[in-house]
């Protein structure tokens, strides 16, 4: 905590609306920040550096809850650094997405009666990028409605002509190191999207196929084989038995007849096969599926493609030009006429890969692609995170990156789309094959027989250059001697494949071993109240600007940190966020009430000796909410620190402090001018405390009180180490006696503004200077001469004496609490009964059981409590 980090008032503090307006105030706002440049990063600067890299979202994308969520975080983590006297980069950016993108457009084109073979490919990527620049993007201005504090001026994008520089220096330098290969592989084919995805980007779902058992051969070398894909057997060129297999010893090595064609093909013996599952025998369609290529590869076999790249048969034959799930079905009714099917299921629920862009079932493929041999590269990002170098938060997140890096497969990078970062090699007419690196001229014409790879990168190949590329790489800028390393990576656990473990490996290739990041932050995923996922289908999604608008991006903001716990998910509700805007309104209208009643920051503070009890109590609760909000920012608790926050803020400062004054400030002279420099203390650090998180309403209330420029450059509190166990220890005391003498005045059934004649007994307890503050908050009227204590409260070595006897009808009170403690006793007999009986606990479930246990204690409970009342009151 600093004294005073904000310059002196030149002028009369001016006065605070009556209420917080956040649409009046927030855009406004944010603009003066951008225009004097508080989150502009200066490379030649002198201060130690934090930089974090915003993970690119779709240039086709809108701002949705999880975006708010993880911008949320970011913007706290680097305003408490700028703050805290770091050079804060906060680097914003597009990607330029290459599926989604390319489909947007191409719907586009759809509208218009074209598809993007009409317009060729050059005109096709010219439309992509005019609607770049007329659609694209929408999702950066609502990251200023959010309050992102970025670095604009350095905004990139994935495409722009350096990132592009940068993905063609790696290309060629891993071209070149034997790292990029060109082969022919199974790979997983969209036919909607026309190109290879990866593996990471296939989402599994239970669908409701069929299991046919077919016969192949004839007689004794008959053979019973199962599939969920029948249109593929077109394409078998084995069937595969185990090789200890007694069954099926006698058919190794010998063919036998493939039905519904004109071939015959060899049954061979693998050890992949497992002799307990079904038959014993499966069908190997090496071009189709991943394990029946890697038999084929073991035997030999030859890879018969029978399906073309929309999914449509291409053999010979009566289902030629049928779409895959058609032939399906029309192969198993030629088979069944044929007495070739041994048994069908239907329906049977499998596990069946989707396009997780357009959700269509995906085919498995062999095609020629281009391939990352990730396997030394992968090696060094777990390397860094086993060494120490990089960490990930928390911890028990490490395990699944691991299972990742440690078993990852070769990447495919190539897809077949227009839009994105062509693949820089050419072919030439030799058979010649070159890649060229940013700095090389093509090795000849299309006239001379030379033509480019027509495929472009994986957008991840790209994006997993970004903590680097955005700052120049690679060229050797000033940005990226400043900037790089970057600080922490926050992200969400769910794309540790998709893109963490690429840019670490991209990165420690890159730059010579350097970790592209120190701290992996990982978090959770936004869930709906309840804790399901959000989904526009179910009506559950939300779209993050309408509670921006109804309730302002601070109680957005709030919310989301407030349930950010490392790794887990968010649940949200519309209730939280009005809770959160309740918050907000707290605070101004208790920094309202503060300027009114003279607090100020003018000064140093003054001597503790001159302070009250309550003055020292709270500045030292203040240097411990400092020192724990420090800790769990450190230890990235932001659900935590906005708790502590929070809870210090209302019950500490606003019910407590400011209530416990109010009779200091009502008595003037020096005390309260004390007070009041005491408040403005509390109330600067805490508005710097709650700044990173919601900096609307903080900077509005910050510069009123302090005549200060702007809280965002405002110094970041410290803890002073000033403590006072005396002062907390009176005013918890203070505390339990207001708490307790106002729950007997609410089990009264007295209304919180009723006065009630009291004698207070305190001498000789270290609440004696606290007598006028007891009476104002708890309504207590001096005792007059006709004073007669019907109920005494002897609490913490203090007696509170009530006279109640023209408060309440103490009869009708009496006979009320014997009715609710009957209840309760009847409610204690049931449960008790049922607990007691032995044939019921025998039958009843376990949640059964444990409601009822829990019945009994709250019967419990409410017997003591409407006893101690009963004896509370006076005689009737």
């Amino acid at each position: 905590m600093t004294e005073n980090s904000q310059q002196p008032q030149s002028e009369p503090t001016p006065e605070l609306p009556t209420q917080y307006a956040p649409a009046e105030v927030e855009g406004k706002l944010y603009e003066r920040w951008v225009e004097r440049g508080y989150f502009a990063a200066d490379a030649k600067s002198d201060k130690p550096a934090y930089t974090i890299v915003i993970p690119p979202p779709n240039v086709t994308g809108s701002l949705h809850l999880g975006h708010a969520f993880q911008h949320t975080l970011m913007d706290a983590l680097t305003r408490r650094k700028r703050m805290q006297g770091y050079e804060s980069l906060w680097l914003p950016g597009m990607d330029h997405a290459g599926i989604a993108t390319q489909n947007v457009v191409e719907r586009e084109l759809g509208k218009e009666g074209k598809s993007r073979h009409d317009l060729g490919r050059d005109a096709f990527v010219e439309r992509v990028w005019q609607w770049k620049e007329e659609y694209g993007g929408k999702i950066l201005g609502q990251m200023r409605r959010l309050g992102d504090g970025v670095d604009w001026s350095r905004e990139r994008f994935t495409m722009d002509e350096g990132l592009s520089q940068a993905v063609q220096t790696i290309f060629k330098k891993l071209y070149d190191d034997e790292l990029i290969y060109r082969a022919e592989r199974i790979i997983n084919w969209c036919p909607r999207c026309l190109t290879a995805i990866s593996d990471i980007e296939v989402e599994y779902q239970d669908d409701d196929g069929e299991l046919v058992s077919m016969k192949y051969g004839e007689g004794d070398d008959t053979i019973v084989v199962a599939t969920t894909r029948a249109e593929t057997m077109l394409g078998d060129t084995a069937v595969a038995v185990h090789p200890d297999d007694e069954r099926y010893r006698h058919l190794v090595g010998r063919r036998i007849k493939l039905p519904l064609t004109d071939r015959t093909i060899p049954v061979v013996a693998d050890t992949h096969v497992d002799p307990e599952f079904g038959t014993g025998a499966v069908k190997v369609t090496p071009a189709h599926d991943p394990n029946d290529f890697a038999i084929g590869q073991r035997h030999d076999l030859e890879s018969l493609t029978v399906m073309d790249e929309r999914g449509v048969i291409t053999v010979h034959g009566p289902f030629q030009g049928l779409d895959r799930f058609e032939a399906r079905s029309a192969i198993v009714a030629a088979l069944r006429a044929e007495g070739r099917i041994v048994a069908e299921k239907r329906p049977y629920v499998h596990s069946v890969g989707h396009c997780s862009r357009c959700k269509t079932t995906l085919e498995p493929r062999l095609s020629m692609q281009w391939w990352v041999k990730v396997g030394p590269l992968a090696k060094a990002a777990g390397d860094a995170v086993r060494d120490g170098r990089v960490t990930i938060h928390p911890a028990d997140m490490s395990k699944r990156y691991f299972d990742w890096v440690d078993n990852m497969h070769d990447w495919c990078i190539s897809r077949q789309l227009w839009w994105g970062h062509r693949i820089p090699v050419w072919y030439g007419p030799e058979g010649e094959v070159v890649c060229v690196g940013p700095d090389e001229e093509p090795p000849g014409t299309e006239a001379e027989g030379w033509k480019q790879d027509p495929d472009v990168l994986d957008t991840w190949f790209s994006s997993g250059l970004w903590p680097f590329s955005s700052l120049g790489w690679p060229e050797r800028t000033p940005d990226l001697e400043k900037f790089y390393s970057t600080d922490v990576l926050l992200t969400g656990h769910d794309i540790i494949f998709f893109w963490v473990a690429r840019m670490m490996m991209f990165g420690l290739y890159a730059m010579d071993g350097e970790v592209p990041f120190k701290t992996i932050a990982l978090t959770g995923l936004v869930r709906d109240q309840f804790g399901k996922k959000m989904s526009k289908s179910s009506g559950t999604a939300v779209d993050p600007l309408d509670w921006m608008n109804a309730y302002g991006s601070d109680a957005v903001r709030f919310t989301l940190a407030r349930g950010a716990n490392p790794g887990t998910d968010v649940p949200i509700g519309e209730d939280w966020v009005q809770a959160s805007r309740n918050f907000a309104n707290k605070i101004w209208n208790a920094t309202r009430f503060a300027l009114m009643n003279g607090a100020t920051v003018e000064g140093p503070l003054p001597d503790p000796s001159e302070m009250t009890a309550t003055d020292r109590w709270i500045l030292s609760r203040l240097n411990k909410t400092v020192a724990e909000v420090d800790a769990f920012y450190d230890d990235f608790q932001f659900a935590k620190l906005s708790d502590a926050l929070y809870h210090f803020a209302w019950d500490e400062v606003f019910d407590w402090y400011v209530e416990l004054s109010k009779t200091t400030f009502m008595a003037g002279g020096e005390p309260a001018k004390v007070s009041g420099r005491v408040l403005g203390e509390v109330l600067d650090v805490t508005l710097r405390l709650l700044h990173p998180i919601v900096p609307f309403v903080t900077e509005t209330l910050w510069t009123t009180l302090t005549g200060g420029e702007s809280v965002v450059i405002a110094e970041w509190p410290t803890d002073s180490g000033f403590r006072d166990a005396g002062a907390e220890r009176e005013i918890e005391t203070l505390q339990q006696v207001i708490t307790e003498v106002r729950r007997f005045r609410a089990d009264q059934g007295l209304q919180p503004g009723q006065r009630v004649p009291a004698r207070l007994t305190l001498d000789g307890t270290a609440l004696a200077p606290h007598e006028a503050a007891i009476r104002q908050l708890l309504r207590l009227q001096p005792e007059g001469e006709a004073f007669a204590a019907t109920a005494t409260l002897p609490v913490a070595g203090a007696t509170v004496a009530l006279d109640l006897s023209g408060t309440i009808d103490v009869a009708a009170e009496r006979k009320r609490l014997a009715k609710d403690l009957a209840a309760a006793e009847k409610e204690k007999a049931q449960a008790n009964a049922k607990l007691g009986n032995e044939a019921f606990l025998a039958k009843a479930p376990d949640q059964v059981v444990d409601k009822i246990r829990t019945r009994l204690a709250k019967a419990d409970e409410d017997i003591a409590r409407i006893q101690a009342q009963l004896e509370r009151l006076p005689e009737a």
